[in-house]
């Protein structure tokens, strides 16, 4: 039978046997790949297609577990539709590699070097929409508090920028320099809620004079307002301590515990038909109409945010924190933007999750390569995590940015 493409068959493809529809191809076609973004920058609603965001695959191998987990999370549907999409993408010229997997982060990402703990993954990608608008940053010991002498902190923060990405790539490369300023000198530990609180009201004001100032901007935002005052963007931010995780959202990404096998919500999405918030926006003089979900005055579907000046005083920049203490028991740390959430479940991540680093090789192999940021990727392990879940949130359809970071707390690796 001869194989046909974009409805062209060639007379020499006519000749050609067909490969076999075995399980095996479709396993190879499966096979988790590494992903990179090669191209960035937000681009405007009249950029042609090759501008676009791409993506470079490179096959990796995953271990059976992890193969294992993915395969039971997506059903036969989803499976295909993930197949023809890695199909699409080949067609497109994206060529197979031998090499050894490397993921690179993508331009919204920050690294900096990672010497032995936290060990973590990150995956990052644009998915099925237009612009990526999603950032990520990644700071192990990016700060020591007074008087500490071993007790390093580590902050990961995961951002969802919409209306534009100027406002996620912002507080990637500025929120953590502000939490780092609040802590320095600070020891007693209730002060982690207003330290918090402080650096997402500064981040805050610090983008809109940034908008206000605004002059000559190239993005596609100043097509809906030329202060860009309708761009915002949601954080979920997790400061790792020995002891502690210290989480604080703000909109609808989320943090997520998994702890013994079981998944542990840290942090609760601000969505505009949660009760509570509906009686904030209320009591503020706003509304909450529904178009095809809820939203806020009939335009932002979450009711807190960083920017999105526009909607204040009914979109909130608070953020809320959670103090939790770490156990023995603790196995990773999942953040991730709601292009994960909307389609996988708290449990069924942590499931994936902790497959991933429970069927790795022994504890300290790592899968250090050198990325564009010049930074390093330390965990082989957390990075197939990261990858698979990415992976699950595409197969199941998921129409938006997709990004994920897991951080392993256990404390026996």
């Amino acid at each position: 039978m001869a194989e046909i493409y974009c409805g062209v068959m060639s007379e020499s493809d006519a000749s050609k046997p067909s490969e076999p529809n075995s399980r095996s191809a479709r396993r190879r076609r499966m096979e988790i790949r590494r992903i990179k973004f090669v191209a960035g920058g937000a681009t405007s609603d009249t950029t042609n297609e090759e501008k676009r965001q791409k993506l470079e695959l490179h096959p990796a191998t995953v271990s059976r577990e992890c193969e294992n987990a993915f395969e039971n999370c997506a059903s036969d549907g989803e499976r295909s539709h993930l197949e023809r999409d890695n199909e699409k993408l080949e067609a497109k010229g994206i060529s197979n590699s031998n090499q050894s997997p490397v993921l690179s982060p993508s331009p919204s990402t920050t690294l900096v070097d990672l010497e032995v703990h936290p060990k973590f993954g990150v995956a990052s990608v644009c998915g099925r929409r237009r612009d990526m608008e999603d950032a990520v940053a990644i700071h192990p010991s990016f700060c020591r508090r007074e008087n500490e002498t071993t007790s390093e902190l580590h902050y990961f923060g995961v951002y969802d920028g919409h209306g534009c990405s100027h406002v996620a790539m912002k507080c990637r490369d500025r929120l953590h320099e502000l939490v780092r300023e609040e802590l320095q000198g600070r020891e007693a530990s209730t002060e982690w809620k207003s330290a918090m609180e402080r650096s997402f009201f500064r981040m805050d004001k610090e983008v809109i004079s940034w908008n206000e100032d605004l002059l000559g901007a190239s993005c596609r935002c100043e097509l809906q307002s030329p202060e860009c005052d309708a761009v915002g963007s949601t954080a979920v931010v997790a400061v790792v301590t020995p002891d502690k995780i210290i989480i604080a959202n703000c909109g609808d990404s989320r943090a997520v515990l998994c702890r013994n096998g079981k998944a542990v919500p840290l942090s609760t999405d601000h969505k505009p038909d949660r009760p509570d918030e509906l009686r904030r926006i209320e009591a503020a003089g706003g509304r909450v109409l529904y178009w095809d979900v809820a939203r806020v005055q009939g335009f932002l579907a979450m009711s807190r945010a960083i920017g999105d000046n526009y909607l204040k005083p009914f979109v909130s920049c608070e953020p809320e924190v959670t103090i939790t203490d770490r156990t023995a028991d603790d196995d990773c740390l999942i953040l991730a933007s709601d292009g994960l959430w909307d389609v996988v479940s708290n449990d069924t991540a942590c499931g994936v999750a902790r497959m991933c680093l429970r069927g790795k090789a022994p504890a300290g192999t790592q899968c250090s390569t050198e990325s564009d940021a010049g930074g390093k990727i330390a965990d082989k392990a957390c990075s197939d995590a990261s990858m698979l879940l990415t992976k699950l949130a595409l197969a199941r359809r998921s129409t938006d940015n997709v990004s994920v970071v897991v951080i392993d707390l256990r404390r026996d690796t």
